[in-house]
């Protein structure tokens, strides 16, 4: 644990100092600074600890990171019943967030010590899912539409390919690329609900022992209105940790019969195309944290990606993807190039 902020000293960083005025003014100077584990963004999270009472810290260089629509999702989470950290006081333009403290039972972390039941943990995640999308996208959330979709799949030929020494000019991929995608992505733009993009078991927190206790939301401030699809297959074709087949196809179910879904086999194709573009991108994202910003860790967990992405280019609606790959990536640089660089 860090020593308390108090007056900063003369030595420390600006942004040390910045964060010891913030929490002065708020009515928590002297409160210890513990730093925690980040994620993929250029955020920074702390708890702080003050007599008994504690908050979390969120620091979002302002250059990079706005924190406004953070805010505004938090608030339109807690204002629907759902349970988003609350805020305690902000600095936008410094960056600077302190928030409720939803504390230490991350779903990822619960699951890995077997201290909660797997098929019941991804059952009320499954139904929060459900009830969120019963909530109209308002106005303020931009569409997660085409547009943006081909944006994203982009990181993969951008970083994945440039690091595999196939793409010699990525110009060249991308009107071949662009064009497997256009039609593939039409089936997934109508009806949009709140999607948050980022919906998965360390994103998700247990609140409570008691049946039908709420789990609480983080990492949410790039929600936008797109398709119902997305944030399942974020929940079950996971990065980070494996989710048995039979689990993933159960829950998938669950959540069909939830949302009373008539075109039962349209969604299951609509899941696997938001699954392909979602898992494309991430392959080039954790190539990206490597390559640009020299976080190494994130590469480990490329050959599970390439499982899922391999997985949802079997579905016959993604055939001109998967002539794509077919075409301008060898199987020797996708998963076994991957666990070597890793």
């Amino acid at each position: 644990m860090t020593p308390p902020l108090a007056t900063p000293p003369s030595d420390q960083p600006p942004e040390g100092v910045a964060v010891a005025r913030f929490l002065a003014r708020h009515g928590w100077g002297g409160a210890d600074v513990a730093p925690m584990a980040g994620d993929a963004s250029f955020r920074r999270y702390a708890r702080v600890s003050d007599r008994g009472r504690t908050a979390i810290l969120m620091e979002a260089p302002p250059d990079k990171e706005d924190t406004r629509p953070f805010i505004f999702v938090a608030e339109l989470l807690l204002a629907n019943g759902f349970r988003a950290p609350r805020l305690l006081a902000a600095d936008v333009d410094a960056g600077l967030l302190l928030l409720e403290d939803f504390g230490d039972r991350l779903m990822a972390k619960e699951l890995a010590a077997a201290r909660v039941d797997e098929e019941s943990i991804y059952g009320q995640a499954v139904d929060l899912l459900a009830t969120l999308h019963r909530l109209p996208p308002p106005p303020e959330l931009k569409p997660y539409g085409r547009d943006e979709l081909l944006r994203e799949v982009m990181l993969f030929p951008e970083w994945y390919m440039a690091a595999t020494g196939l793409a010699a000019d990525v110009a060249g991929y991308a009107a071949a690329w662009d064009d497997a995608w256009q039609g593939v992505l039409q089936e997934t733009l109508a009806e949009p609900v709140v999607v948050l993009r980022d919906y998965h078991a360390e994103n998700l927190m247990l609140l409570g022992d008691a049946p039908g206790a709420r789990l609480g939301l983080l990492d949410f401030q790039d929600a936008l209105a797109g398709h119902r699809a997305y944030d399942l297959v974020s929940l079950l074709q996971d990065a980070r940790r494996d989710v048995p087949p039979r689990l993933q196809a159960a829950m998938l179910q669950r959540f069909i019969d939830a949302t009373e879904i008539s075109d039962e086999e349209g969604f299951r194709a609509s899941y696997d195309v938001l699954g392909a573009q979602r898992n494309a991108k991430i392959l080039g994202i954790f190539v990206r944290l490597r390559d640009r910003d020299g976080r190494q860790g994130y590469v480990e967990r490329l050959p599970r990606v390439w499982r899922h992405l391999e997985r949802n280019l079997a579905h016959p609606a993604l055939a001109s993807v998967r002539a794509w790959f077919d075409a301008h990536v060898p199987p020797e640089a996708r998963a076994p190039w991957c666990a070597d660089k890793a």
